[in-house]
């Protein structure tokens, strides 16, 4: 249910419908609130529409063939479903895409530099800011992009949206293929990034790591919101350990990808 309050910052979408190609529709009366300050960790098996939803929230949808048929995206209050990218990205929506999409021919500080155009007058200090998180960053940036790690490249796409200091980040998959080192690294940067105030919607393949720093939650399969709760209570929910978690009745991790895979019980929520 939602957790904010009368009159609270929050970016939210109500009932939202998303349609591509006039086609397919991927989001079916999808309803979520991300208040200012919290992370919320959406859940779901691949085509569920989570990507969908970043790119309702973010405004690009235009750019892979969709269109919000119905419902409303909505920034503390205002109506903002319409707007374009930059213009949303200037309100303090930034979204970054599964996949580490950095710009590989240029050296890592000029990828962090792009990512500050539109905040230019605190360009120094939104990149030591970046720096300040990512040490790692300020070795690597005379390097070219294209030669980090798969690690250091999602570092930078991460640092690249923090340049204009904003208020949402969204973030598709940041763990995908990563070394569960660089995992628990990621992990502590967006608990970080929270802590400084920064409201993070995570969409995230690795269930037990979003779970463990989120405030809240949802569930979306088949463009629908199935479960929408506490991160505590979805760890604690039979279903959730199971099917998102791998873990059994009993809390024992699954034998075999194939037993999860193959469901041992139908999901509740399906019945």
């Amino acid at each position: 249910m939602p957790i904010t309050v009368g009159g609270s910052r929050v970016l939210a979408v109500q009932n939202l419908e998303v349609v591509y190609d006039d086609v397919v529709l991927a989001l079916r009366g999808v309803s979520l609130e991300v208040p200012d300050g919290k992370i919320i960790a959406l859940l779901g098996a691949n085509g569920g529409g989570k990507s969908t939803l970043l790119r309702s929230l973010s405004g690009l949808l235009d750019i892979h063939d969709g269109e919000i048929r119905k419902g409303s995206v909505t920034l503390d209050g205002e109506s903002v479903g319409e707007l374009k990218p930059s213009t949303l990205a200037r309100k303090g929506i930034k979204h970054v895409l599964e996949g580490r999409r950095v710009f590989k021919e240029l050296t890592a500080e000029e990828n962090l530099r792009v990512g500050g155009y539109a905040d230019r007058r605190n360009l120094k200090t939104n990149l030591e800011r970046v720096y300040g998180l990512f040490p790692i960053l300020r070795d690597r940036r005379d390097g070219q992009a294209g030669l980090l790690s798969g690690g250091e490249q999602q570092m930078l796409a991460i640092g690249r949206a923090l340049m204009s200091d904003p208020r949402y980040l969204l973030l598709d998959e940041p763990s995908l293929g990563l070394a569960p080192k660089v995992v628990e690294q990621i992990r502590d940067i967006i608990v970080e990034i929270n802590s400084q105030g920064t409201g993070i919607l995570l969409v995230e393949q690795n269930a037990s790591m979003a779970l463990s720093i989120a405030h809240h939650g949802y569930v979306l399969e088949n463009g629908r919101v199935v479960m929408d709760r506490s991160a505590d209570q979805l760890r604690d929910d039979a279903d959730v350990r199971e099917f998102y978690l791998g873990l059994g009745a009993e809390g024992e991790a699954a034998r075999s990808f194939k037993s999860v895979k193959h469901y041992r019980r139908r999901k509740r929520w399906a019945s």
